[in-house]
């Protein structure tokens, strides 16, 4: 049923490829319709308590109550060069409202998709017991995975929706930033995610093209309109910038990056290296990953570039470092919701 209580046929909403959804549910993807829900590589360590995502480190996030998913697999408007997930798959730059899944329906058929995923970990002596049952109720939600969730329409009620279940403490939602009047309506809606991550790869339109190679033909202008509406939005914002060698880490490149945090002023940017896994090794070779001194000095450019960011902390792991902004100082580790269903 959709919201205007017209029924919407099954056999009329969008549907991965069959051959598509084969090959990822191969890589132990959950598929359901044009959505998808996975467990990433932390996720599955925090079974076994041996180690969490560094979003736990920064932000206090439970990494074994994350759910990581997306509600346009397959959409995207961009082929990123460092993309590691099946990006050649990708489908057309449009998801009609009449043709795509309802919030509840999406999440109700995820959560079975992802508890599919969580239970083949019970048999394994290693997995804690206690961690996979929390599991099971998710308290934390990614909104990211493969495709670009601002190309879901009805993204507003599906975050208001996860903020209405009663677990939910987190949402965090990534974007390439090429849609932005759908972040603009989430702020309209009242349906902003706890924390909005803004994908920040190129300080340059020549670079921009090189790493995104976007499909529209004003993703720039795209791009640099939602990068202006992070200092207004509600909610804490985040630039995240994936350095690539010969790509985007010149050091000379800082103080453009720097001009960036001026112009958005997030509350966080989380600087770290391409890592050369998945489908991104058809693409880049391992030399394009830095070491975490990379990281570091890079990072450390830019913050005294800046004038108004410090660095935060660092997870030497996941080659990561990120900034704060001392001009907007919140607490970085996140507060829950108060829910009251």
């Amino acid at each position: 049923m959709s919201c205007s209580g017209e029924t919407v046929e099954e056999d009329q909403i969008i549907q991965i490829k069959p051959m598509v959804s084969q090959q990822l549910k191969k890589a132990k993807y959950g598929v359901s319709d044009h959505s998808t829900v996975a467990l990433c590589h932390w996720t599955k360590k925090s079974f076994k308590n041996e180690g969490n995502c560094y979003k736990h480190k920064f932000y206090g996030i439970l990494t074994h109550s994350c759910m990581e998913f997306s509600p346009a697999g397959m959409y995207c408007e961009n082929r990123c060069v460092y993309c590691w997930r099946p990006m050649e798959f990708y489908e057309s730059m449009k998801m009609e409202p009449e043709h795509v899944s309802e919030p509840h329906e999406i999440m109700s058929k995820l959560m079975e998709e992802r508890r599919n995923l969580i239970m083949g970990h019970y048999g394994d002596p290693k997995s804690d017991k206690k961690r996979l049952d929390e599991s099971l109720k998710p308290n934390h939600y990614a909104i990211s995975l493969s495709g670009e969730p601002t190309m879901y329409p009805k993204l507003p009620e599906l975050i208001k929706y996860l903020k209405s279940l009663k677990e939910t403490k987190s949402i965090f939602l990534v974007t390439n930033g090429q849609e932005p009047d759908m972040i603009q309506k989430l702020q309209q809606e009242d349906a902003l995610p706890t924390q909005l991550y803004l994908s920040t790869n190129a300080s340059d339109y020549e670079s921009f093209l090189r790493i995104n190679k976007p499909r529209y033909d004003d993703s720039w202008e795209r791009w640099n309109k939602t990068l202006d509406m992070l200092k207004d939005l509600n909610t804490r914002t985040v630039l995240r910038i994936t350095l690539i060698r010969d790509y985007n880490d010149h050091p000379e490149m800082t103080v453009a990056f720097a001009k960036m945090l001026e112009q958005s002023s997030p509350h966080f940017v989380e600087i770290k290296s391409y890592m050369h896994i998945g489908r991104s090794t058809n693409r880049l070779d391992r030399e394009n990953m830095l070491e975490m001194d990379e990281i570091r000095k890079f990072s450390e450019g830019l913050a005294k570039k800046s004038r108004i960011f410090s660095i935060m902390d660092e997870s030497f792991i996941s080659r990561i470092v990120v900034l704060q902004n001392n001009k907007r100082n919140i607490d970085r580790y996140i507060p829950t919701y108060q829910n009251t269903n």
